[in-house]
């Protein structure tokens, strides 16, 4: 890259898309594209990276989890490169930690997995001034309850005694709710 970074413009609508679920990935590709947004897409940090390295984008939607590290760091590399780009991160295991890191690393915005390919957009594309509408259907504080459980027990290596002692919560209560299916 140059020195010198010239403003970013309107016409530069160029997207990286990095997310392993493939299925996910082509239709979130598809419907940028559909949207004046030329694409390029990789399953992985590294091809993420690669990509950065080679042409950053103006914009970045980048999945925090990723099979070989953190989605964070392809936001890095892309601020590096292009302090200007717009990034956001997707997750399905959002929390607020999480979401205040990526925030200082440079993204712009944080959405819950799944988005649309019209909330994606409006995240991108938002200026600063602009306060987002609250969402039509959020999420129940029984769901958000649960989807940090899952999240700790992933982390945890799906070890529920682990899992219990980092939650305060008894073995068995912990066994019962995982055992439930998720609350809407």
């Amino acid at each position: 890259m140059s020195e010198l970074q010239l403003p970013e413009t309107v016409e530069d609508r160029s997207v990286l898309i990095v997310d392993d679920d493939k299925p996910f990935l082509q239709r979130l590709a598809r419907a940028m594209e559909t949207r004046g947004f030329a694409v390029s897409t990789a399953e992985s940090v590294a091809d993420g990276l690669a990509q950065v390295e080679h042409a950053a984008p103006a914009y970045a939607v980048v999945d925090m989890r990723l099979g070989d590290g953190t989605g964070l760091d392809v936001i890095e590399a892309l601020k590096r490169q292009r302090p200007h780009a717009r990034a956001i991160v997707l997750t399905g295991y959002g929390n607020i930690a999480t979401a205040v890191t990526a925030v200082k690393m440079g993204a712009v915005d944080y959405l819950a997995k799944p988005a649309d390919a019209d909330d994606v957009m409006a995240a991108l594309i938002a200026n600063g001034d602009h306060k987002p509408i609250p969402p039509e259907n959020p999420m129940s504080a029984d769901r958000v309850r649960w989807e940090h459980i899952q999240r700790v027990y992933e982390l945890c290596g799906r070890n529920v005694s682990e899992t219990a002692r980092r939650l305060s919560m008894h073995r068995r209560t912990l066994q019962r709710i995982l055992a439930k299916r998720a609350p809407r």
